[in-house]
């Protein structure tokens, strides 16, 4: 495949590139040149005209619930088991269609929809997998009801555990076990919940979730496989218990003072957050909806002190239980321009988030070419723009319209050209 007089964002550099054909063979990106590229369509080279569009590397997400943004808390109680991956197969479908080539899951059981993907038998993003969120008893992915026996008492694992969208493990040994299954089940990485959240029914925003043995042995563990633990975690006193432990990534962070994110910075470890605004996320009991307002109220003043500091930070949005708020993601990756330059915004949603994507070492299976960068050798993962979004931004909120061309590994996604 040519792509032909395109202008390049390659996903790294400030300043786009003007009258560049791109080679794609297989897979990959074979060449990047300003010099018309030699090709015969009688030879089966397939020609796309760009003429002068902004082409710019698939989008990525840092933090999807596959499962979560396909199926809502009903599905998920109630719900056939073959619906709820019907569902989340037919969502990625509709994620690729929005641009994003690849993502990271943060919970739910997608090693199985990955590995259908990878083999072509359904379309949808490169994913990597944390498998399920893994939690104390009463911490964020708790979701059995108040009045179950938990397991350390001879109780029934929840639904969400049946499924692999959670895993509650209490102690050090249970924590070994829960993030070696994962592992087994094709986990990339692991998550792990140290603090309340607003989707939550038992935690306040303040708990301290795991205690630091419990987080250590997670790490270690994850370690042992080459690999990282990212932590759910807003507060603080839960950021300051995650570092201490060696975890990778901090999920979230919303509610951290200055001090804290020099302290992440200085740790050289990964921000993942969210340009959350309280419609996002509806939740119908006050106590939940007043958690989702607190941390949205934060997310200004921590994008401020990142920038300040230098912190590596990626993006992602953490939709959950809403299926009808999946088409948001497009929104709030176009909102990430009202924290960041454009090009800084973009260079996060590429190459950026491939950067902490790749920190799985051996357990990232796309380790064949780069991911997020217009460049030889990268993956053929591309979006033709109808428009330039290192000029306005909001093209990328609206893919439908102004997403020309989507391919992922040199195949054509869409094409309404």
């Amino acid at each position: 495949m040519i792509v032909r007089n395109v202008r390049v964002f390659d996903g790294i550099s400030d300043r786009t590139l003007d009258n560049v054909d791109v080679l794609v063979e297989g897979a990959h990106i074979l060449a990047v040149s300003t010099s018309p590229v030699a090709g015969d369509v009688s030879d089966g080279v397939v020609e796309i005209q760009g003429n002068g569009k902004f082409l710019m590397p698939g989008l990525s997400d840092a933090h999807v619930h596959l499962m979560g943004n396909a199926n809502s808390m009903m599905d998920f109680l109630q719900g056939p088991t073959g619906v709820l991956y019907g569902n989340t197969i037919a969502e990625a479908k509709r994620m690729l269609l929005r641009g994003f080539t690849t993502v990271r899951d943060m919970g739910g059981d997608t090693a199985p929809v990955k590995a259908l993907i990878d083999r072509g038998s359904f379309e949808g993003p490169r994913i990597f997998p944390s498998q399920a969120m893994i939690s104390q008893t009463s911490g964020h992915a708790d979701f059995s009801f108040v009045y179950d026996v938990p397991e350390e008492f001879g109780g029934k694992p929840s639904r969400t555990e049946d499924i692999h969208f959670t895993r509650i493990a209490d102690g050090v040994p249970r924590v070994l076990a829960a993030v070696r299954e994962q592992l087994r089940q094709g986990a990339t990485q692991i998550k792990l919940t140290l603090g309340g959240g607003a989707a939550s029914m038992y935690d306040p925003l303040n708990t301290l979730q795991y205690t630091p043995d419990e987080i250590r042995a997670a790490v270690q563990a994850a370690g042992d496989y080459g690999t990282y633990v990212a932590t759910h975690v807003y507060t603080p006193a839960g950021i300051a218990r995650a570092i201490d432990a060696g975890v990778t990534s901090i999920e979230h962070g919303h509610l951290a003072d200055e001090e804290t994110i020099k302290r992440i910075a200085d740790a050289q470890i990964w921000l993942s957050m969210q340009p959350f605004a309280e419609d996002d996320h509806h939740y119908p009991d006050p106590v939940r909806a007043g958690k989702n307002t607190e941390i949205c109220h934060g997310t200004e003043q921590v994008y401020e002190w990142a920038k300040k500091y230098g912190v590596k930070t990626a993006w992602g949005t953490d939709l959950l239980l809403e299926p009808q708020s999946a088409p948001r993601q497009s929104e709030m990756a176009a909102r990430l321009g009202e924290f960041y330059s454009n090009v800084e915004a973009l260079k996060m949603l590429t190459s950026g988030n491939a950067s902490l994507f790749e920190l799985a070492g051996e357990r990232n299976t796309y380790r064949g070419g780069r991911l997020g960068v217009i460049a030889e050798g990268a993956w053929a993962d591309m979006i033709l723009v109808d428009g330039d979004p290192t000029d306005d931004i909001s093209l990328i909120g609206d893919p439908d319209s102004n997403f020309k061309l989507i391919v992922k590994g040199g195949q054509i996604v869409k094409n309404t050209l």
